[in-house]
């Protein structure tokens, strides 16, 4: 049954606001209302907000290297629930490598790491941030090598993919290389995807940037560190060369290979032999880790 209002018929039709016309007052004409407060529903707090702006580093091996290495600040690890069993001991040790100053693990669906990492970020589960590295010179470097007669250094001339830096980064790891050279310009930062691609080896070898790379050379020439250059065109190959003692390794980059300054800072350059004479070059990378071979056998 429909109810009448029980005074709607004495309540008057209200009458529309006349239009406003110039020098009338907006709202004199208008009847009190009751303000109703709205709540407008809460807005994701800012990731920024959440977690700061310091870098994140994801991927079973990148992540667990950089918390376990004491040279960094540890801010958050975030790991996806199926993930805690396996990183409780490496936690435990990290917070041993940093005298406690470990925060806990903080457990997180798959679905809210996804959110907070880069996108298509392949996290394997488990996601660190952390201070970025103290900066390293050249002099640092040097003084390391004080005294020892034999040692490796790769210099990178503009090598721009952080894919190719990553894995040369594992493969100098491997092959006890003492530092990894770029110039400042026209190089890629220590990246998650550097990181996660060199896999752990970030925090194993050396990053150094230098300003001028021809300088750098010279500076290392100056130590009685022998420079040779890795070119497709020159005269002989890496077999043939005598690459024993201090050697720094110079590699070009991805399209254009050395520059000119620099094969003319080399003190030589070599090439790889190629069995198939119709592949011109290889992935810089690959001709790293085939070098760096080939320098560790005659060590």
């Amino acid at each position: 049954m429909n109810r009448k209002h029980p005074h709607r018929s004495d309540r008057p039709v209200a009458a529309r606001h006349p239009r406003k016309t110039a020098g009338s007052t907006p709202h004199a004409a208008r009847p009190p209302h009751a303000t109703t407060s709205v709540r407008r529903p809460q807005a994701p707090e800012p990731r920024e907000k959440q977690y700061g702006s310091a870098p994140w580093i994801y991927g079973t091996h990148a992540a667990t290297a950089a918390i376990a290495n004491p040279a960094r600040t540890i801010h958050h690890i975030l790991v996806a629930g199926e993930s805690v069993s396996d990183l409780t001991a490496l936690i435990e040790a990290a917070r041993a490598a940093h005298g406690g100053d470990v925060p806990g693990i903080t457990v997180v669906a798959k679905e809210e790491l996804e959110k907070t990492l880069p996108r298509g970020a392949v996290h394997q589960g488990v996601a660190a941030q952390t201070s970025e590295l103290e900066a390293v010179d050249i002099e640092d470097i040097l003084r390391l090598l004080e005294g020892r007669t034999n040692a490796r250094i790769l210099i990178l001339d503009q090598v721009t993919d952080p894919h190719n830096v990553g894995a040369i980064l594992r493969s100098a790891a491997a092959f006890s290389v003492a530092a990894v050279v770029l110039p400042e310009r026209h190089a890629p930062g220590a990246s998650a995807v550097m990181a996660k691609t060199a896999s752990g080896a970030l925090e194993r070898v050396p990053l150094v940037r230098v300003v001028n790379l021809a300088r750098c050379l010279d500076q290392l020439k100056a130590a009685n560190i022998w420079c040779v250059g890795l070119a497709g065109d020159a005269p002989q190959t890496l077999t043939q060369a005598d690459l024993t003692g201090r050697i720094a390794l110079v590699l070009g980059n991805e399209g254009d290979g050395l520059r000119r300054l620099t094969r003319e800072r080399c003190d030589m350059l070599v090439r790889i032999p190629m069995a198939n004479e119709s592949v011109e070059s290889l992935n810089v990378s690959n001709a790293a880790a085939i070098a760096l071979y080939e320098l560790a056998r005659r060590s």
